[in-house]
């Protein structure tokens, strides 16, 4: 039977998924590559984070488990590509929730839960200020008619640079009427079933107090650092080899020692404001060696 799921991938807690803004992008198409693969399996809101995903598909429970296997299995072939690690994302268990319509108002919390993961994170103000997700798809004026000169079309572009774009051989098989932006990602908006989402919520004043009153909201307001700016993972992982060779001459964190390691995650939290979760994952190690190496000091 055909239901509504919430499906989550475990929290990497040594490694990112997304290193930088390629592999965002990289991410965002392998998910129109699947869409395109699997059109039974209908996408309403989506979101990439830095160690994790959220998902909210219509569809059997087999059909959307082989949805999201098959997205982390090609991205886990992307990442073997581009860093050599291996079996990336193999033991990344998936954590599937059906959706039960039975109680009032639950696909709007749970539409409203996804998108409001990167501001729960302090990355940004609003969803729609985050591009790797469904966070600005819905209740836009014009975003495919009133815009279409910033896309190219999928038709337009030779079956050679498409895949070279979209590092898959897949890539020739998107409908020639899905649009890629300028940042080189198919957009949400030829894929997502974004009329379904805003007949949940009817109109945008009513998603836009599901986001508000949100748990991923409450959770950014009752944050003690709130006020603090936030860097995100990225811009973090890619300052971290000119941090460690001014301090301490070396270029990876497993060459430092104890004591400089637990100085590194002092000096992250001074200049990038981050918490000990973030620097445990921009540094490879678990959240309990960074807080034991931070009691340390």
């Amino acid at each position: 039977m055909r239901k509504y799921y919430l499906v989550t991938t475990e929290h990497l807690e040594e490694d990112l998924w997304f290193r930088e803004d390629e592999d965002f992008v990289t991410g965002m198409n392998y998910v129109a590559i699947q869409a395109a693969l699997m059109p039974r399996v209908i996408i309403l809101v989506f979101i990439l984070m830095s160690n994790h995903v959220h998902f909210v598909l219509y569809g059997t429970r087999e059909e959307v488990e082989s949805f999201v296997n098959g997205f982390k299995g090609r991205y886990s072939l992307y990442m073997h590509r581009k860093y050599g690690v291996k079996e990336f994302l193999r033991r990344n268990k998936l954590d599937i929730k059906e959706i039960s319509k039975e109680e009032a108002e639950v696909l709007e919390r749970v539409f409203a839960y996804v998108q409001m993961n990167c501001v729960a994170a302090n990355i940004c103000l609003y969803p729609s200020q985050y591009p790797w997700g469904t966070g600005n798809a819905f209740f836009k004026a014009g975003v495919i008619s009133g815009e279409v000169h910033k896309y190219r079309r999928v038709g337009d572009i030779s079956g050679r640079e498409l895949v070279r774009l979209l590092h898959s051989k897949d890539a020739l098989k998107l409908p020639d009427k899905w649009l890629l932006s300028d940042a080189g990602f198919v957009l949400p908006e030829s894929y997502v079933d974004v009329k379904h989402v805003e007949a949940v919520f009817r109109t945008p004043k009513r998603m836009q107090y599901f986001l508000s009153s949100s748990s991923k909201a409450r959770k950014r307001l009752e944050a003690e650092d709130v006020n603090m700016p936030a860097f995100r993972d990225q811009v973090i992982l890619g300052a971290m080899p000119d941090l460690l060779q001014s301090l301490f001459q070396k270029s990876t964190f497993g060459a430092l020692s104890a004591q400089e390691q637990a100085e590194t995650l002092r000096q992250l939290r001074f200049r990038f404001s981050a918490g000990v979760h973030q620097a445990a994952r921009v540094c490879g190690i678990t959240y309990a060696d960074a807080a034991k190496l931070l009691d340390t000091m």
